[in-house]
């Protein structure tokens, strides 16, 4: 019988005597053939946009305060200055009418754009002082003249903040001025003064005792504190009703704290209604207690760990705090129930004249040569373990 093969049988056999006979295409014809897949370019880090200001070659910091690794405010002797590369390069944003920085500058710093400093009028204190306010990150300023000298200000939103005033002190006693706005600064008006001299005092909040901070939670409620040299006190205090009155605030005493002299050094709020405070406990030794509350400050609770001597502390979020006590770090991640000890790999000691940490890795610490008066800026991105000069 004789066999026959379709037109298509033909045809696919064709194909494979021509595919057996076909050359083998190199290694390199493959790397250039258009089917390979090319790398993809890992994008590079924008450059920072350059601020519209001077340069400033090696600023000498005397406080600092950063947003986030990159973005950061600082005073000198004689300016305001800021960078956005991390404080590599510095730019002048002192505003123009300013006649004096320094130590006497108090700051408020909401974000890169809204910026407040408050100096005295020396010849006219505790009554007037100038306010600096800006809204383009420095470019521009206004001056403002404020009914007080030096204070504690507040912003919680770019109109709305207080101002606690100082009054003088003397014999232990602090008078004080509370006083809010609502139009970012532009006018200020008095809520609170315990100063018998002045017209409608109150004692609400007691003439005795140092008042050294205050913190906002919203424009009713808010809390001052500071010392008052009688042992198993702490003094803090606090208003809900937009500072007209003040009542002490109850904290449960660490161990041995009945005895001791306690001073509430600093009180954040952080997110979530989280506010911590933190307080130095004085007696046959120094430490520090840190309480939390979660409802916005209506209950407090101890945390479990006192830190040995005190020193600085960086809040940072509502679970994360770094507190330096002059000799190591101390750095929590779960809002202070465990801390990690971190020894620096640098001695600051007591050169050691500020910090700022925007997260529990990277944090900058201002570093004063009392021989020299040089003040170097330094870095870290691993919780404070080793550390860099970005200022030498």
């Amino acid at each position: 019988m004789k066999r026959t093969i379709s037109l298509t049988s033909f045809l696919f056999l064709l194909s494979l005597l021509v595919a057996c006979n076909a050359p083998i295409a190199s290694p390199e014809a493959l790397a250039q053939s258009p089917t390979s897949i090319p790398e993809t370019p890992i994008p590079a880090t924008p450059e920072p946009a350059e601020i519209d200001a001077p340069l400033v070659q090696s600023p000498e910091l005397i406080k600092i305060q950063f947003l986030d690794p990159r973005d950061g405010w600082g005073v000198t002797q004689t300016q305001i200055v800021r960078t956005n590369d991390g404080g590599i390069t510095w730019y002048n944003v002192t505003p123009p009418e300013m006649g004096e920085a320094g130590y006497s500058v108090d700051w408020f710093i909401m974000d890169n754009d809204h910026v407040w400093l408050q100096l005295a009028d020396n010849a006219n204190y505790p009554f007037a002082g100038f306010q600096y306010r800006t809204t383009d990150g420095g470019v521009t300023w206004s001056e403002i003249d404020t009914p007080y000298s030096g204070a504690h200000v507040s912003f919680l939103d770019p109109n709305n903040g207080w101002a606690l005033a100082d009054l003088g002190v003397g014999a232990g006693s602090n008078a004080v001025a509370v006083y809010q706005t609502t139009d970012g600064g532009a006018t200020w008006t008095q809520k609170f003064t315990n100063d018998p001299n002045r017209p409608v005092s109150s004692d609400s909040l007691p003439l005795g005792g140092l008042k050294q901070g205050f913190t906002p939670l919203n424009m009713q409620t808010a809390w001052i504190y500071g010392v008052i040299y009688a042992p198993g006190s702490p003094y803090i205090f606090r208003t809900d009703d937009g500072g007209a009155t003040w009542s002490p605030v109850t904290l449960p005493l660490p161990e041995g704290g009945a005895d001791a002299e306690l001073s509430v050094e600093q009180v954040s709020f952080a997110y979530d209604n989280t506010v911590f405070l933190v307080m130095r406990n004085t007696s046959d030794a120094i430490n520090t207690p840190v309480y939390v509350s979660t409802d916005s400050g209506n209950t407090w609770s101890l945390t479990p760990t006192l830190i040995p001597q005190s020193g600085e502390v960086s809040f940072i979020s509502a679970s994360e705090i770094v507190i330096y006590n002059r000799e190591q770090f101390y750095v929590t991640r779960d809002a202070a129930k465990t801390w990690s000890i971190i020894p620096p790999d640098v001695k600051f000691g007591d050169s050691f004249s500020g910090m700022d940490f925007v997260s529990a890795d990277t944090g900058y610490v201002l570093s004063l040569n009392s021989d020299t008066n040089h003040t170097s800026l330094y870095r870290t991105d691993d919780g404070g373990a080793t550390w860099f000069p970005v200022i030498p």
